[in-house]
């Protein structure tokens, strides 16, 4: 007897196409319930993000791998992760991912979270790579360039910091927005923006990579590489301005890169989770998965999972976790889209919409092989 396609997606090996490291330390309270939100402020009136859709799923999925029971109440959950601590919940939640390879950005909050080497050990029998963040890159240089050395100095800093990478993540949906000019700025534009950014810096006591010149110049540094670059879309924190953060709003970078060799991987999406899919149907090049919006939404999560194959192909969606720093974020995010993306092929096929047969393929396909496809790995 065949399994089901859900029973076959709760266990098929995954490619995470996008995470970043667990947190080395042990976590207070108010730590943990800011990284478990993209908010950068606590609950008010002392209410817990484990009330919320990502907390609730983390009180019903990942008590019992604590040994608590199902649905505990918030205290009884904070109280047992910090009596086990954060390398211990990590060694058991983690690895009950079934993550087989995780695509690790490397570029945000990265002095005190696991490095993607570090990750690999963390899960026995994985595989880690990594991806350089733009901005990251430009800001770690920034003491020590000037305006008539940016160029060279960036090209310097991103080949060495790429040397052992499988692709980029640039974070302008943040620092600009999507709706960026998508033309490579000239030499003469970007040492005056150079000049420019290193003015603000001083004056804001700040190093931040956020001027659009320089950001559009730092993207075509990176497609020159001709491999994969991550888009943040939609959904973030208190720094993204939502409707710029649609991805259609790029459409001309797209069309400008379709023969640069590039793939574009359009990461979380939400609420812009069927114009990614648009994008992804029109341009050879382009993929999307639902990343956060998925773990974020915990029950609700099903219904975005499902309009992420509404129009793509199969071949242009995968899937990701977008965890960071809780091992829990980890959990949550493989659970929903596991159990999501089961039962919507286990829908198709007893429609008699979909073969058997294809279903099994495409949850190969959107779960590890699209994935090696995009960021060209070999079979692990």
């Amino acid at each position: 007897m065949k399994a089901s396609l859900i029973e076959i997606a709760q266990t098929i090996p995954l490619t995470d196409n996008h995470c970043h490291g667990v947190i080395r330390d042990n976590l207070e309270r108010p730590d943990f319930e800011i990284i478990a939100t993209e908010s950068d402020w606590p609950e008010p009136n002392g209410m817990t993000i484990f009330d919320a859709p990502v907390g609730i799923m983390m009180r019903a999925e990942c008590a019992g791998l604590l040994d608590l029971p199902r649905h505990c109440t918030p205290d009884e959950f904070f109280n047992r992760r910090y009596e086990l601590g954060q390398e211990e919940v990590t060694r058991r939640l983690v690895p009950a991912t079934g993550i087989e390879t995780f695509i690790v950005d490397s570029g945000f909050k990265s002095t005190n979270v696991l490095l993607p080497s570090e990750m690999q050990n963390a899960v026995p029998g994985s595989r880690a790579y990594e991806i350089v963040r733009l901005e990251t890159v430009a800001e770690s240089m920034a003491a020590n360039t000037t305006a008539a050395t940016f160029i060279a100095d960036y090209a310097s800093a991103l080949a060495k910091a790429s040397e052992h990478a499988i692709g980029f993540k640039s974070v302008m949906a943040y620092r600009y927005g999507l709706d960026f000019d998508p033309a490579r700025p000239s030499a003469a534009e970007v040492e005056k923006a150079a000049g420019e950014w290193l003015k603000s810096n001083s004056e804001r006591g700040k190093i931040r990579m956020d001027h659009p010149v320089l950001l559009r110049h730092i993207l075509w540094e990176a497609v020159d590489y001709k491999l994969a670059i991550q888009f943040h879309v939609g959904y973030g924190d208190s720094d993204i301005i939502m409707h710029r953060c649609d991805p259609t709003q790029m459409t001309e970078f797209i069309r400008m890169t379709v023969d640069s060799g590039i793939s574009i991987m359009l990461l979380h999406c939400y609420p812009f989770v069927q114009e990614a899919g648009y994008l992804a149907q029109v341009y050879p090049h382009v993929y999307l998965d639902t990343g956060a919006s998925a773990h974020w939404t915990g029950l609700s999560s099903s219904a975005i999972v499902a309009q992420s194959v509404e129009m793509a192909p199969m071949s242009k969606v995968l899937f990701s976790s977008d965890a960071f720093g809780l091992p829990e974020l980890y959990y949550v995010g493989t659970f929903v889209w596991r159990k999501a993306m089961g039962e919507i092929l286990d829908k198709w096929v007893k429609s008699d919409g979909l073969s058997y047969d294809d279903a099994v393929k495409y949850l190969n396909w959107m779960a590890n092989d699209n994935a090696r496809r995009a960021y060209r790995l070999l079979p692990k």
